[in-house]
This record gives structure tokens, sequence and C-alpha cells, in this order.
């Protein structure tokens, strides 16, 4: 096939290029699969402790499949906007750029994060398997995908968008949710960017006056069902929601975390009258719920988890230690998650509580029998306040096990997972597109050498390869988020949406600072807020390497 092109620019035929590349690379993948398969299979089984062995395998193979999807979403991105008439120069170029970037990484090294690179032969891809897949189109999209020519003329593009609270290219939303993310933005702009940074500096928490204007706009009941006083939205609306906020401030884009946590777990667990009493007080606000999972010594191991309730008449009381809790002083509601039954080993034995509480404060964070507590100081991610936990005799009341039967948490727990990591992939997001939009206004406003920094080539790409990696992560979350409002399983997407959020955040702030120079490390820029904010991305909700395992048992399950 014979394919013109400019020699900076591919022409309209990129789309083409790009399902032809999708199609060779997911030829590449079946081999890939098939050699760490046959790694870590054992008499005819997946072998806990061969996955284990062989994680470095086992892991690239989840961020290859990661890559192979992030693109087949660009190529649907393109084609949505073709047919919708707005695929201009800005959307073509970010799309040339994420294809000659990401296959360069397949075949080159693909950075499991800074210096970690995973390479075909890791995965045992024989040399001849990737030369095969090196078809025209790959071949194309590497040469002429991601040019110098190209990169500057994005850049140029964008600093035209700068301070029209663009995200530097059509997103791809419908006009509701478009309509959605401008009044989400425009909530961020008036009440949150002014006064974040101070907030983050003192430690501060964020006003209630905010987590009131919040839930006058249905933050908090978004994605609860109009029966219960809710949006009755789906989670692709989450998305908007939780980028445009977490895109002013992490803390803030946070806070509809809880509420949603919380919802879906008495949405999917609870019983009838659980649903009735908890989630209309969640949807308005009056509730503000928080989540009581992880243990000092467990982490991400939640079948060791020892925090013991015992049924004691009418009310279960609880005694452990719980850790890293978010927003803890200031909720009404914690979703805890205990061991009812010791003689159950691992999962068998834990139980959900929908466990009330009294809001306390800096200086009576607990005012509450049996539990005690101490701020845990964080770099970043501030706003809520994290916080470990001491139950000590502490009483839930015996109707406030979800779902009413004991035996169940973990799995009610499960049921939250790809609510969860799709969340968490927008907040990743909004903080990357925050690093992006100062970072830029930087490199436009500073001044070296008789020239903005802007006008530097090693500047200016930084700029680019941000956009397009911030574009690349959307539009993989926002695929993940219209799969689970289909009804259709996808946890797959969800991991891969944020494995790879996190990793864009934590690269596009890295980047963001480094432009900013010395100044970047200074306190009073915000940049410093940012990067702080970006490293938790890659460690809660799924630590980065435990979210690889996820993904990768999940396509080893598979069969091939």
């Amino acid at each position: 096939m014979s394919i013109a092109a400019t020699a900076d620019r591919i022409d309209s035929n990129l789309i083409t290029l790009g399902r032809e590349a999708v199609a060779a690379l997911d030829g590449l993948f079946a081999v890939a699969k098939g050699a760490v398969r046959a790694r870590v299979v054992v008499d005819g089984r997946i072998s806990a402790a061969r996955v284990d062995e062989e994680q470095r395998a086992t892991h690239g193979l989840a961020w290859l499949a990661t890559y192979v999807e992030a693109l087949r979403e660009m190529v649907d991105y393109g084609e949505r906007l073709t047919a919708a008439g707005t695929f201009g120069e800005v959307e073509h170029d970010i799309v040339a750029i994420a294809f000659g970037e990401y296959l360069a990484q397949v075949f080159g090294g693909i950075p499991m994060n800074q210096g970690e690179i995973v390479r075909l032969a890791d995965l045992g891809v024989p040399a001849e398997a990737a030369a095969r897949a090196r078809v025209p189109a790959v071949e194309q999209l590497i040469t002429q995908g991601s040019t110098p020519a190209t990169r500057a003329r994005l850049v140029a593009a964008m600093a035209r968008l700068e301070g029209a609270a663009s995200t530097y290219g059509e997103a791809g939303l419908d006009e509701t949710l478009d309509q959605f993310r401008h009044e989400m933005r425009k909530l961020a702009l008036d009440a949150v960017v002014p006064h974040a940074h101070e907030w983050h500096l003192k430690n501060e928490y964020i006003p209630m006056a905010v987590v009131e204007q919040m839930a006058e706009m249905g933050v908090f009941g978004l994605t609860i069902p109009e029966e219960y006083g809710g949006l009755g939205l789906g989670k692709e609306s989450m998305c908007v929601v939780s980028e445009e906020l977490s895109r002013a401030y992490i803390g803030v884009g946070s806070l509809g975390t809880r509420s949603e946590i919380a919802a879906e777990l008495i949405l999917g667990g609870g019983t009838e009258a659980q649903k009735a009493e908890w989630l209309p007080r969640i949807a308005s606000g009056e509730v503000l719920p928080t989540a009581v999972f992880t243990e000092p010594n467990t982490g991400s191991d939640l079948a060791s988890l020892k925090t013991r309730a015992v049924k004691q008449g009418d009310a279960w009381v609880v005694t452990g230690n719980k850790t890293w809790i978010t927003h803890p002083v200031r909720a009404d509601l914690m979703t805890l998650l205990v061991r009812t039954d010791p003689d159950q080993p691992g999962y068998k034995g834990l139980s959900m509580l929908l466990a009330p509480k009294p809001r306390g404060s800096d200086a009576e964070p607990f005012p509450a029998a049996g539990m005690s507590g101490g701020e845990i100081e964080v770099l970043g991610y501030r706003g809520m306040k994290e916080y470990e936990i001491a139950f000590d005799g502490f009483t839930v009341p015996a109707d406030n096990l979800l779902g009413g039967v004991e035996g169940q948490g973990f799995k009610q727990l499960m049921q939250t997972f790809e609510s969860a990591r799709i969340q968490t992939a927008a907040r990743a997001i909004g903080v990357a597109q925050s690093a992006l939009d100062l970072g830029l206004r930087y490199a436009q406003e500073r001044i070296q050498f008789g020239k903005p920094l802007i006008a530097f080539p090693r500047v200016s790409d930084k700029l680019a390869l941000m956009a397009v990696e911030v574009m690349v992560a959307r539009q993989l979350t926002y695929f993940a988020a219209r799969q689970k409002d289909q009804g259709k399983r996808c946890d797959l997407e969800a991991g891969m949406a944020k494995l790879l959020g996190a990793r864009v955040a934590w690269t596009a702030a890295d980047n963001a600072l480094q432009i900013h120079g010395g100044n970047g490390f200074a306190l009073e820029y915000p940049i410093s807020r940012v990067l702080c904010d970006a490293r938790i991305l890659n460690i809660f909700e799924g630590a980065a390497e435990i979210q690889a395992q996820v993904i990768a048992r999940r396509l080893l399950d598979e069969p091939s």
C-alpha cells in the first residue's frame, strides 16, 4: 500500500495507518502472551509462584497490553472526531505523535517507571516475530509520527489556546458532558485554584464552603440513582468531574472519591433499608464517608487483615488498627472492613460495616468512644488529611453489616475496584493536565538568553509529549468508563487506565518542574505541590506493581 505524506506530516490516511499498526500490535501481543504464558504454566495451569518469579516478563506483558489498548483508543478517538467534523490540526498531531512515540517504545523499550525499561526480548518475543510486526504502517508512523516539526506545531497551537481553559485538543465528549466539564472548570477556577496552594502549604482542610458548593452541584450524588436523590449519571461523567476538580487540586477531586466508593458499596451490596438510609444523605453531601480498609502490616494484602468485629447483642464491637485513612476526621460514615470470622482463612472471614461516627476537629479528631488516632504527615495529597486509627471497643449497630450477611466484605469491595480505578485514572489525568498548564505558562513567561523558554526545542518537546500522553491516558480512561456504563466487565481496561494514568501524571509533573528550573523547587511555586500530589497516584488504589500483576494475571488466565 502506497501512502503519501509530506516530509513533516502524515496526511489524511493517519487513522488508516493507525488501524493497521494496531492490527500488527495485536499479532505481536499474541506472540508475547504465548511466550510469557509458557514460562508460568506448570502442569497445565498458571502457577502463582511462577508469575511472581517472572515479574519482569509478566508485568512487561501488562504494559505491552496497555500500550496496545491505548493506541486502539487513539484510533477510535480519531474516527469519532472525524465523523463529528472536529478532527483538526491539533488533534491530528496529537494522534500522530502518540503513535510515533508509543510504537517506538514498543519496539525499543517501554518504561514501566523511570528506571525499569521492559523490552520485547524480556517477554521472550523472537526477533523475527518483532520484525514481522514492523509492517509499513508501523514504520511510517515511527518515522513520521513524532517529528520535530510536528511537535513544534502542536506546542504553537497550545500556546495560542492557553488561557481558554483548554485541554489542548478536542476531548471527544458529547455536548452534555462537555457542558458539565465547563461547569466544573468554572467552580474550580472560582473557588479552588486561587486558594489550593495556600491550603497545601498550611496543611489546611478544604473549606466546608467548597464542600457545600460541590454538594449543590451534585458532585457527591453524581452516579447515585435518581430514586435515591442522585443525578443518576454514568461513570464517564464521573471522569469529567474528577479530572476537572483534580486539575485544580487533587484533594478537591478526591473528595468525590469517598462518596463514590461508599455509594458503590451500598448500591452493590446493601439491603434496601441501608440504601434508603444512606444513599440520599451521601448524594446530598449531608453525610461525608471515608473508606477504612488498610492496616499497618497488610497494605495491598487484604487477606491478612486482622481488625476484629465481634457480635455482642445488638452491636458489633470492633478492635484493631487501621492506617492511611483519608478524611476520617470530618467523615460521618466509615465503610469499615473487618474480620468477623477468625476461623475462616484469608478473604472468607471478612465483612463490611457501615459505621457511623461524629465529626471531629483538629483539636478533637475522634470524639467517639473506642476510637482514637493520629495524623500522618504527608508530602502531598493534602486538604483532607491522612490518619492512623485505633479501635478499642468501638461499637457499630448490628443492622449496619453491609448486606446483612457475614463473610461478604471482600467480594463487596471487589465490586468497587473497576469504578475506583477509573476514578483514580481520571484524577491522574487532572493532575497531569495541571502540570502541563503550569509548565506551558511558565515556558511562555520565563525569558532566558533573550527568548522565552518555549522557544527552546527541548522545552517545547517536553510540553508536546506531555499533552500527547495526557490525551492518550484520557482516551483510555474514558473508554473504560464507557465500558462500565454499558454494563460490560472492564476490570482490565480500568486497571490499564490507572496504570498508565499514574505514570503520565508523575512524568508530566516532573517535566513541568524541570521547565521551572530552580524555581520549581521553591515551595512558593504551585508546581512543587503538583509534583508531590502526582507521586501518590502510583501507590494508592493499587501500587503500579500490584496493578501490573493483576492485569498480567487476568491476561494470562484468558485463553490464547
